[in-house]
């Protein structure tokens, strides 16, 4: 491989991660959105965002982006190609996230809420004292597959002629005709940021569970998650965790 096939490839890679990025923040602002919503005391609220969630969740992603690249000029707005990318993956993984942050916040202890009422405390400051600082570490590692799969999903956005990793490696088997060595690179480019965003998580992840005081498990590999004691079984419990 020359050296103007790897700059195209890191070229390729660096559109991908900013796609990447500006699509999981829009999905994160919609998943909190909608999650919330979802868990809201008025009926009116959690139909619209329901409807919301099965919209997006029940199409496709790539229809989407199609749609908004072709049809939403006819309209009157024309979207720049990885801003057409950006909404559609944020919008439709934004809709399956919101069902994590829904989830999330419903298994929180009721009697945490209650304590909280006793307090005095305002239904925001519920929300950002005690309910949303124990379920934010439930939401980290079902987020971390979210994230994942949203990073597979940016090579969607080839089809729309947008420079990232998979468009760019079409354009080196064109030229070179070496399709098991260009897919082999960008199978690997793909592995390595996958790999350096479930690290980054799992950071994230032990801090918001020590800023709420929850002990942080040791012992964990760079490729598996030790169970808590409590969930690895009756002789685990009897001692302690220790073989």
């Amino acid at each position: 491989m020359t050296g103007a096939l790897w700059e195209l490839f890191f070229k390729g890679l660096w559109i991908t991660i900013q796609l990447m990025v500006y699509s999981a923040a829009l999905a994160a602002a919609v998943a909190f959105g909608i999650g919330l919503a979802r868990t809201s005391r008025f009926k009116t609220v959690r139909f619209l965002s329901g409807v919301y969630v099965e919209f997006f969740r029940g199409t496709s992603a790539l229809v989407l982006m199609f749609w908004l690249f072709f049809a939403l000029p006819l309209l009157g707005w024309q979207l720049v190609g990885i801003w057409a990318g950006t909404l559609a993956l944020g919008l439709s993984y934004g809709a399956y996230g919101s069902e994590i942050v829904r989830g999330a916040i419903q298994a929180v202890a009721p009697a945490q809420r209650e304590a909280a009422i006793a307090l005095s405390f305002s239904p925001w400051q519920r929300l950002q004292k005690v309910i949303l600082p124990q379920a934010v570490p439930e939401m980290m590692p079902p987020f971390n597959n979210l994230l994942i799969e949203l990073l597979k999903g940016t090579a969607l956005a080839s089809l729309l002629s947008i420079g990232e990793l998979t468009f760019q490696a079409k354009l080196a088997r064109l030229s070179t005709g070496q399709s098991a060595q260009v897919y082999g690179i960008i199978l690997v480019l793909y592995f390595v940021v996958a790999f350096v965003m479930t690290r980054i998580m799992r950071v994230l992840e032990r801090r918001a569970k020590a800023s709420i005081g929850r002990a942080v498990p040791k012992g964990e590999g760079w490729f598996s998650r030790k169970l808590p004691v409590e969930k690895q079984g009756p002789e685990a419990l009897a001692t302690g965790g220790k073989p």
